[in-house]
């Protein structure tokens, strides 16, 4: 009788290798929320403390300063409006002055904008990070932000346009909030969510033109379009 061919030794398995932390690889770790936002006219109505210094500086040195033209053209560093009163040459001189009269007369007449303490505690409330990035002089920045109770944990200032967008990337800010043009492309300069706010020289249309993601009429907005954002 023939014999009955032996059975195939059946086939092993398949068998993943183990996934073990050498091996596996390492999951980013998730950044905190961070949420940036500019200074004049979009957290502070500066403007009435800005042409009080202004005036004060124009009766001190003699050069007509059109107090009422400049706010409302806020925006740029300081020295970049300057220019438009003054020769180069005593810009340096004029803006040390200005800085000067500034803290006397800038800060009492300052409110925060509508929404703006909300605005802060919302970021707060969803566990993130403030930074204020302005154009603004850094040291009167800061105590414009101590004036009005508002805290930030970042500040940076001297700041315009894609420069903010590069100290926004720094501080890893995924949101820029702000009224301007500039403030628009510094956000996307740094890759973030661009909000507007309608708040400062430019209309909504302007803003959302110019790249603005979302524009809100004030900051009264921002914490449910921010709890909306982070729910998608």
């Amino acid at each position: 009788m023939p014999s009955t061919p032996a059975a195939a030794p059946a086939a092993s398995p398949a068998v993943s290798p183990a996934v073990t932390p050498a091996t596996a690889a390492a999951a980013p770790p998730a950044r905190p929320l961070t949420v940036g936002f500019d200074l004049d006219m979009t957290l502070l109505d500066t403007r009435p403390g800005i042409k009080a210094t202004y005036q004060a500086l124009s009766a001190e040195t003699g050069t007509y300063v059109d107090g009422d033209l400049v706010t409302t053209r806020l925006g740029p560093p300081l020295t970049h409006e300057l220019r438009n009163w003054f020769p180069e040459a005593d810009v340096p001189a004029v803006a040390d002055r200005y800085r000067e009269l500034y803290r006397e007369l800038a800060f009492a007449p300052t409110v925060a904008l509508p929404g703006a303490h909300a605005a802060i505690e919302a970021v707060r409330a969803a566990g993130g990070r403030v930074a204020v990035i302005t154009g603004k002089y850094e040291p009167n920045a800061l105590l414009h932000l101590e004036h009005a109770a508002l805290h930030a944990d970042v500040l940076v200032g001297d700041l315009w346009a894609e420069s903010k967008g590069d100290a926004l990337r720094e501080h890893g800010a995924t949101v820029y909030v702000g009224d301007h043009l500039g403030d628009v492309r510094g956000a996307i300069r740094a890759g973030a969510v661009a909000v507007g706010v309608a708040t400062g020289p430019y209309t909504a249309e302007e803003l959302l033109a110019a790249g603005a993601d979302v524009v809100l009429a004030d900051l009264t907005e921002f914490p449910g379009w921010l709890a909306g954002h982070l729910g998608r």
